[in-house]
Formats: structure tokens, sequence, C-alpha cells
């Protein structure tokens, strides 16, 4: 069986679409036709179905193949429309090409027929590529501009975040148990949370934060998932999970992993707010080179696909088209953010994956992920607890050019017990410890600061003191690899903002594994 082919014909000889039905079968086409001769039926038909091709008969009792062609492109329709007309003179024929029309043929030669078919299927196949592939440049570029912007918004808040946060543990802890005062700064530090997941959402979408990844079975992952998701997710909601057997790891941030996981299955769950079916499964895919319909290549090589797909309300094709845009929602107002997804697409991305939705009203949605497949076992997350603040008596070089964030940090370091010597930017950092290198312990250094950033400074002082512990901070890094490869020989990394808690702890880690003999990370 050949190629299948939708052809619309308006025509008002049955015979004659008959025969031309004809000539295209016997050029190898397994085709599917209707004829009309009204514009009311050509209306209908362009709205009941798609079709692949349009021919048209110019001379009609009733109805032109002007007006045919006409009302065809007013519906934006942009598949061949060509004539095929015993009554088409050379004058006629040329403004009917102006007005849209792909090639016009005499019925007595339909021998041109199939090669003016194959031809214009062809270039219409090329006109819909190069459309994909400016929409898809286009969008990058929007995306990217817009996720320049986010990632510089989200680094200045967090600063602001984390100074707030700072000052709000420190009067948390100074306040007495019990007291109205202590509730209110408990009441900051709240909003100061929500503040930081909406500027962890913007650097997620602008891909500037910082990955701490490791190898993952997505199996084992969404099993340890669905243990606390199924509890939000409710009762009315059938959840079914089909894993793939010898599912290959991938390397993925958990917390990273986690935000894609629990967006997609919380969409999932408001989509359908009557009950219905929750399906998760992994697979091994191997995605060859050939184009995706989904505006988009990718490289190919083996992947880990994991689908998410449920039975609700769906959505229609120009909602899909914009659901991985920041800000935009489909949920009432005050119900969402809009980043929700952009979220998930830009965590998806910064791992070097991709993803694809499928939906349409009334019939749910399917969103696939794919994920690089690596070699390895699965890596268990690291669980820091929420406990009280370790406290310590070391000397700490803290160096951070954001003035409140410093002052806060400063403080909580010393209600730790801690000695702190500040700096503002990496050039100072380096003259202080030069000058006080042998009473220092541990730096906490940011990653970006004028003059001189974090990564930078870093083997100036290993070059000064041969060991020294580095803890990496930020909220923002642009040197985001050069990071990784550092956090992968060992080093360690807090992302702004951060609690007392975290920082303590961290800190007490990192202090109490210095002690044992090790090579500085340079020479990993």
């Amino acid at each position: 069986m050949g190629s299948r082919l939708r052809v619309l014909i308006i025509e008002d000889s049955e015979d004659d679409a008959k025969l031309i039905v004809r000539e295209l079968k016997s050029g190898g086409y397994d085709v599917k036709y209707q004829r009309v001769d009204s514009s009311a039926a050509v209306c209908r038909a362009c709205d009941s179905q798609e079709w692949d091709l349009i021919i048209s008969n110019y001379s009609m009792p009733q109805f032109s193949g002007t007006d045919a062609l006409k009302l065809v492109r007013s519906k934006h329709l942009e598949m061949p429309f060509m004539f095929v007309s015993g009554t088409i003179g050379e004058e006629a024929a040329i403004a009917a090409m102006k007005n849209g029309a792909q090639d016009y043929l005499i019925k007595g030669n339909l021998g041109r027929l199939m090669p003016a078919v194959q031809r214009e299927l062809r270039e219409h196949e090329q006109r819909k590529e190069r459309e994909r592939l400016q929409k898809h440049v286009q969008q990058l570029q929007k995306f990217e501009a817009i996720g320049r912007l986010s990632g510089g918004i989200a680094h200045d808040f967090n600063n602001m975040i984390g100074a707030i946060l700072g000052w709000a543990e420190l009067g948390y802890e100074e306040a007495g148990p019990g007291t109205k005062i202590r509730e209110r700064f408990q009441k900051i530090r709240d909003q100061s949370y929500r503040a930081a997941k909406l500027t962890s959402q913007l650097l997620a979408f602008g891909r500037k934060q910082v990955l701490q990844p490791r190898k993952v079975n997505l199996n084992l992952f969404i099993r340890e998932e669905m243990s606390f998701l199924g509890k939000i997710i409710g009762e009315n909601i059938d959840v079914r999970i089909l894993e793939a057997p010898d599912l290959q790891v991938i390397h993925a941030d958990p917390t990273q992993l986690q935000q894609v996981f629990m967006n997609l299955c919380l969409n999932a769950r408001d989509a359908m707010p009557a009950g219905g079916l929750l399906k998760i499964e992994t697979r091994k895919v191997e995605v060859g080179g050939e184009p995706y319909p989904e505006h988009q290549r990718v490289m190919t090589g083996n992947y880990v696909l994991m689908t998410v797909c449920d039975t609700g309300v769906g959505m229609d094709k120009a909602t899909a088209e914009r659901i991985f845009e920041p800000f935009f929602t489909t949920k009432e107002l005050g119900k969402g953010t809009g980043l929700g997804l952009s979220t998930v697409y830009g965590i998806v991305k910064q791992h070097h994956g991709f993803i694809y939705v499928d939906s349409e009203p009334g019939k749910g949605s399917t969103f696939r992920v794919y994920f690089p497949a690596e070699s390895g076992t699965h890596e268990p997350r690291e669980v820091s607890g929420n406990g009280p603040a370790l406290k310590g008596s070391e000397t700490i070089l803290l160096a951070e050019d954001d003035e409140g964030l410093r002052e806060s940090v400063q403080e909580m370091l010393q209600s730790m017990g801690y000695r702190v010597i500040c700096a503002c930017d990496g050039n100072k950092a380096v003259a202080v410890f030069k000058a006080h290198a042998a009473e220092i312990d541990l730096v906490v250094m940011d990653v970006v600061m004028p003059s001189q950033g974090g990564l930078k400074t870093y083997p100036e002082l290993q070059g000064i003191k041969p060991g020294i512990q580095v803890i990496f901070i930020s909220g923002y890094a642009d040197e985001a690899e050069s990071l990784v490869a550092l956090l992968e020989k060992g080093a360690m990394f807090l992302q702004k903002p951060y609690d007392l808690a975290k920082l303590s702890q961290t800190i007490r880690s990192t202090l109490d594994h210095s002690r044992k003999t090790q090579k500085p990370l340079h020479e990993r």
C-alpha cells in the first residue's frame, strides 16, 4: 500500500473527480478523498478534518474555483491548492497563482498531475520545516532572553532574601519560646522560604542552578517520591506505575529531578478534579537523528524516558504550545504562578534532556521526559536534617560582596561560636587570607563577586595554604560548569538562600571532614 493522501476535490462532476483519484492511485498513493461543489460544503470539509491537498475545478455552475481558493486561504490553511480545469486561460492562471494557488493543469493533460502533486507535496513539507525551524529559533531566543533576565533578578533577590532570612533566624533564636515576637519571626522565615522557592524556579527556567548530580535510577526514585506524593494526589485518582526492567541510571540532581516529577504529577492531579488515571512509566529508548514534530531536533543516543500521563481535561494545540513559557498558566487567578512547567523545562534542558507534550481537550495529557542514559549504579540521596544549629569555635573567612547578606551571615556564624573574618570580594579575600592563613580553618566564599569571583580565588588560596577547605555559596552561577567540576572532586556547596541549620551543618561537616589528611581539590 502506498503513502496515504487525503484529498479534498472541489468539482461539480463526479466522473472528473474519479478520473483525478484514479490518476493519483496509479501513482502509488492510498487516496482518501471527498468531493464538494459549494462554499458551505468546502467550509464543512475544512473544519471537519485535515487535508494534504486540495484540487479544484476553476469554473463551476454554482461556485468558482477562485472563490474556493479565497475561502480556503481565509481559514489560514496552507496545504497545496491546485487547479485542474478545462477552461482556464493564461491570465486567469497567473492571477490564481498570485492569490495563493500552487499550480494549474488542463483536464485533458492529467499526465502532468502526478509530477505536479509530488513536487507540491515535497515543497509544502520543506516550507513547513523552514517555518518549524524558524519558530523554534524564535522560541529559543525568547526563552534565552527571559532566562537571562530572570537569572539576574533571582541573583539579586536571593541575596536580599538571604539577608532577611538570616536576621529572622537570629531573631527567632533570641526570642523566648512561646512569645509573640518569636511567632512573628517564624512568619518572616516562612515567607522568606516562599520567596526563595520562586527565585529557585526562575533560576531553573534560566538554567542557572548549580546542579549537584549523582547516578539516579528512575524506578527507585519514583518509588521514593510516590511514598510521599501518593498522600497528596488523593484517593480518587488511580496511580499506576510501569517500571522498565534493567533500567539504566541517569546523571541528575535529585533535588531538581524531584521538582520535575512533583510538578508533572501535581499538574496531572489538578487536571482531574473528578478523579481519573495517573500513569507513570519508565522505558529505555534509543533516539535516532530524524526530526521530531515537537519543534526541535535532538541528539542521537540512548535515553531513559519517563512518561506521566493523565486522563484529565487536556489542552488544545494553542495552549500546549505555550505551557513551557514562564508566567503562562491555565489556572484561575491566584491558583498558580505559571512557573511550574517552565521550571520543568529549564531543569530538563540543563540536564541535556528534552520534554514533549501530547494533549487533546477532553482526552488528557501525556508528558514525555527524556534524560541521557548513563552507566553505573544508583546513588542514594543524602538526607539533610532540619535539626538544631551545630556550634564550633574555629576561624572562618567569609567572602561575600553583598553587604546586607555578609552582615547577617557574619552574625549567624558568630552566634554559633565561630570567629569570623570578612572580605567583600576575591582580591580582598586573598589579601586577608595571606595575613591570617595560619589561623583560618575554613573559607565560606561566594561564587560570583566583583573584581574576582570565588572560582578564580580558590586556586590562589590553595597556593597559600594547600588543603584549605572551601564552601562555595551562590544563588546564580555563570560559571556553573567549572563549579560542578570542583563539586565532583568533593568541594562543598550551599545554594542561596540558606537557613541557620543548613549553614551550620555544612560548616561542621566540612570542618570535621578536613581533619582527615587530604590533598587539595585541584590535585585530585
